[in-house]
């Protein structure tokens, strides 16, 4: 299995870093390994670290988040991946992260959905990269430049972004810990849908890497697939 990208939270409310580090842990592919309350221990975090994200508030006590998001992109070693996740609307704010390389802008209070979605952005671009070849055609140049799609734009006809979301939540719940599974009867009566339309949504999360599926033999020797959470 792929490793957990690592992820540092850079924000001054300890209350809000608590949230965001909740938001970023419920992601199956994210874990939190430090957090800053200002830009001067986000920079010695990260260059101890070593992060493959930074969550990066833009209104911090001492330098100021784009100060901050200037100084990362010096550091040796691969680019940390950076998501902005302020209170800044100012347009010139904006213009400066998107400069500056953030990946993704989110403004406060955003949801869990909301960051989940750039997670799954920040985690799609960085399995592009990993795939890619050393040497690029214009194709590959442009594709990696555009990003990649978000989680609903990639969801076959007929599925929906909260469907699929609800599906996931479910099939969490069901399992609970480590080691237990559950049918796509299971998950589709817990969410209020059809076996069908939810053994559907459980194959799209098994196809993005976020649910696995074990097939089981019952008495009839008939196999019943069983899903749980990647």
């Amino acid at each position: 299995m792929t490793a957990q990208a690592r992820t540092l939270i850079v924000e001054d409310d300890p209350a809000v870093a608590m949230v965001h580090r909740g938001f970023v842990e419920s992601h199956p592919r994210f874990v939190v390994v430090g957090e800053a309350r200002n830009g001067a221990d986000a920079l010695r975090l990260a260059s101890a670290l070593r992060p493959d994200l930074v969550l990066l508030d833009l209104h911090l006590p001492d330098i100021g988040g784009l100060d901050v998001l200037q100084r990362l992109r010096l550091l040796p070693g691969p680019p940390i991946d950076v998501v902005a996740t302020t209170a800044a609307r100012e347009l010139d704010s904006v213009r400066q992260a998107m400069a500056g390389g953030v990946l993704a802008y989110l403004v406060k209070p955003f949801t869990s959905a909301a960051l989940r979605e750039r997670l799954d952005e920040v985690w799609q671009r960085r399995e592009d990269v990993r795939r890619a070849q050393a040497t690029l055609d214009q194709d590959e140049v442009d594709q990696l430049l555009a990003g990649p799609r978000s989680a609903t734009e990639r969801l076959p006809k007929g599925l929906s972004g909260r469907s699929r979301e609800l599906v996931r939540e479910a099939l969490a719940g069901l399992c609970g810990v480590a080691g237990r599974d559950a049918s796509a009867a299971e998950v589709a009566e817990a969410v209020g849908m059809s076996r069908v339309s939810a053994r559907r949504y459980l194959e799209q999360l098994v196809a993005e890497g976020y649910a696995q599926v074990t097939p089981r033999y019952g008495a009839t020797g008939r196999p019943e697939n069983r899903y749980r959470p990647a």
